[in-house]
């Protein structure tokens, strides 16, 4: 049998480049939209349109892998990414900008593949891993990105779009010369590509009682959490009088405490407890330090918390998406995966909107105690969803 080449690298430098562009193009896009006089409100409607059209989107990129097989819709996926990025660098309307931003998001459903291919390259004991160093590549890519783009955007506010498309299309290029495909022809789904409309997928998929409970855990913890990352620069600014470079700092040291997490103890902490053990203490200390983040005084403090936080949120979410994969057969992993970036963007929409309200109606600290009400529920969620199951998620 000719040896298969594991495609565990390119998958990390597909998504770290991936990444990279996502990061370069996304602290612009309010620049973009002010360039054609337009306020925070349209920046706001198209985070959500992005998220929106993603949540639809993700599914179904991910169930034609399961027909098609992964590599080609993942190259499709990132040569589309490159197309919506050079859109964006041409858009003098917000017409353009909108059309770029539905492209990036129809086609946005890398990672969700890439967690798909992962699924059907390893095994059981060892899948955790290979989602660790998926979110490994994610957090670095976004620490590199902001550099890059602000660099070159001394030059001009296209600049960073155009290198983001010409690193996406790189990305294609690689993928072309080296990646292995992991879905072989037996394995893959001839349903009618009628079957792939989204809801529907969403639909049978919530009729699975495990996985039912393991998504909702999901959700719960990226309402925490996808509100937290929005609202933090004028949680920091209104608790602390930290300025943007502050942040800046503080957001880059966040990342290198995700990167080590998962590069270096994700690995040999799921050899020794098992995924279930992972996804419940890390959902506890992300509970934990959430509330007491609401409740500090001095900056200082936010380092160690935060640093708490990351441990446990780096340990618990690459664990969840293994339990994930479990509760789904081989040919249908690159469906489940899509059906969990569709909930992944819903709290991408929910998350920053109860972060502010609550931010506003209630005080600076609300949002950081709602999340850990929200991660203590998906904790309970996660424990009750487990609970029957200890021999396999042990």
């Amino acid at each position: 049998m000719p040896h298969r080449r594991s495609p565990l690298m390119f998958l990390f430098v597909c998504v770290f480049v991936d990444m990279i562009g996502y990061g370069i193009v996304l602290p612009l896009l309010p620049l973009f939209v002010e360039r054609q006089a337009a306020g925070g409100t349209v920046v706001g409607l198209l985070s959500a349109l992005y998220a929106g059209v993603q949540t639809l989107g993700g599914p179904l990129l991910s169930g034609l892998s399961d027909r098609f097989g992964r590599r080609p819709v993942l190259l499709l996926s990132l040569l589309g990414t490159s197309a919506a990025y050079a859109l964006l660098g041409l858009a003098d309307t917000i017409w353009l900008l909108c059309a770029a931003i539905v492209l990036d998001g129809v086609t946005g459903g890398n990672l969700s593949i890439a967690q798909a291919f992962i699924a059907d390259s390893t095994p059981p004991e060892r899948r955790a891993r290979g989602f660790g160093l998926l979110g490994a590549a994610f957090g670095l890519g976004l620490m590199v990105g902001p550099l890059i783009g602000g660099t070159l955007s001394q030059f001009s506010l296209s600049a960073p779009a155009f290198a983001a498309a010409a690193i996406a299309l790189a990305n294609v290029l690689l993928g072309l010369c080296i990646l292995p495909e992991s879905l072989p022809p037996e394995r893959r789904v001839s349903a009618p590509l009628r079957s792939y409309n989204p809801f529907a997928q969403l639909a049978s998929t919530l009729r699975a009682g495990p996985t039912r409970g393991l998504l909702l855990t999901v959700l719960l913890l990226n309402l925490a959490f996808s509100g937290l990352q929005s609202n933090f620069p004028i949680f920091s600014g209104a608790r602390f009088g930290w300025d943007a470079q502050a942040n800046g700092y503080f957001f880059a040291f966040v990342g290198v405490c995700a990167v080590l997490t998962q590069a270096a103890l994700l690995g040999p902490a799921q050899a020794r407890f098992g995924e279930r053990q992972l996804v419940l203490a890390g959902i506890g200390l992300m509970a934990g330090n959430l509330l007491l983040v609401a409740t500090l005084g001095q900056d200082w403090m936010l380092f160690p918390a935060v640093a708490l936080l990351a441990l446990g949120s780096n340990l618990a979410i690459p664990s969840l998406a293994s339990l994930l994969s479990h509760t789904a057969a081989p040919e249908a992993q690159g469906r489940l995966m899509g059906v969990q970036q569709s909930v992944l963007n819903a709290a991408l929409i929910g998350g920053p909107l109860l972060a502010g309200l609550s931010f506003d109606l209630i005080g600076p600290s609300a949002p950081y105690a709602l999340g850990g009400l929200l991660a203590v529920c998906a904790l309970a969620v996660a424990y009750r969803s487990t609970a029957g199951s200890r021999r396999v998620y042990a």
